[in-house]
């Protein structure tokens, strides 16, 4: 999530803060060209072009006390552990260069990556032949196969500050449904149910997620957008990596497949799953699964609700709106709800996904 485009605001101040951070974890290099980047709602994202002929891409959250979601807290702390966590599986993704926390040298937090070359699956999804794609879902199912051998410390979100981790699933799951549920009220949000109705949820099926043991690693927004292409010597793509790892918890790795597709069934692609299958077993999707499936959307439906409600927030959404509306169109309509690339697969998120709560989860 960064922010959208303000045309016009791009300062020297912007610049020299950039060249400053870009120093301070690399020494004397010169960057010959700075660019800020269109995005999402929450980081802003400047592409760094050096003079050694390397592209770098500069994160940086808001200043600490901008109103939040509550796993927002840390966020680039999280995309820089699952970005260290997914090389270390074997998952190409973006080099962590430097991470600076917020605090009395940073009053925001930043972060500083390698720039992956290519376009996002999303961008180029009308110029990918069936049988391309096919080859690439099975590339994505290996991917996130080896995603989820990694094992985190605990399950739920790895921050301290957003105290969105327990021993087991089914309490740090409760925590992180119920910390959205929170934000929605605390925002002013309208829910698509009851709170207490939502809330419940995880008490009520507690059994399906108890059926989850260990706390694998999750990205849980892998969707095309997330997902950077690159073309083989032939011409043909292949997959060049996952990008924008900051919303990563510990977890059930089925919940991977709701960040791919919320409003799809991932679960049910077969050249995807036969690639992950080719790493790992895949989870039996039996009654519990699908239960578990469900819980997930909803969840992701609710933080996709919420997210762009902190005041502020809403001026840049309506600004990043304007901006998409004068933008000419290429190739079919996205599907409602997802955010759309800019360069480097950086995010443009639209509005929330419709959503009726009604018999979602059942059993």
């Amino acid at each position: 999530m960064s922010r959208p485009p303000q045309p016009g605001t791009d300062t020297d101040t912007d610049t020299d803060a950039a060249v400053e951070r870009l120093r301070h974890a690399l020494g004397p290099v010169t960057a010959v060209r700075d660019t800020a980047l269109g995005g999402g709602l929450y980081n802003s994202v400047r592409l760094l072009e050096l003079a050694d002929g390397r592209s770098l891409v500069l994160k940086t959250a808001p200043p600490a006390g901008t109103p939040s979601l509550t796993y927002e807290q840390g966020l680039l702390g999280t995309e820089a552990l699952f970005h260290h966590l997914a090389a270390g599986a074997g998952v190409r993704v973006p080099a962590v260069l430097h991470h600076e926390p917020a605090g009395p040298r940073a009053p925001a937090e930043w972060l500083l990556l390698s720039h992956l070359d290519g376009t996002t699956w999303d961008a180029a999804r009308d110029r990918i032949a069936p049988a391309e794609r096919a080859a690439l879902r099975r590339e994505l199912g290996e991917s996130l196969a080896r995603t989820a051998s990694v094992t985190g410390p605990a399950h739920g979100y790895p921050r301290p500050a957003a105290g969105l981790s327990a021993p087991d699933w089914p309490t740090a799951f409760t925590a992180m449904l119920r910390a959205v549920l929170a934000d929605a009220h605390r925002f002013g949000v309208t829910l698509p149910a009851p709170a207490r109705d939502l809330a419940d949820l995880p008490l009520r099926f507690g059994r399906r997620l108890a059926e989850v043991r260990r706390p694998a690693l999750v990205h849980f927004d892998a969707w095309e957008g997330n997902v950077v292409l690159g073309r083989t010597g032939d011409g043909g793509w292949r997959l060049a990596g996952l990008i924008d790892g900051e919303r990563a918890f510990f977890g059930d790795p089925l919940a991977e497949l709701v960040g791919l597709d919320p409003l799809g069934a991932a679960e049910d692609d077969p050249d995807l799953m036969a690639g992950y299958r080719s790493v790992a077993p895949v989870p039996v999707l039996g009654t519990g699964a699908r239960v578990r499936l469900a819980l997930y959307r909803v969840y992701l439906a609710l933080v996709m609700r919420v997210e762009a409600a902190p005041p502020g927030l809403r001026r840049r959404l309506r600004d990043l709106a304007r901006h998409l509306v004068r933008r000419p169109r290429h190739g079919t309509a996205r599907r409602a709800g997802r955010p759309r690339p800019s360069v480097n697969g950086t995010q443009q998120p639209s509005s929330a996904p419709p959503f009726t709560y009604a018999s979602t989860v059942t059993e």
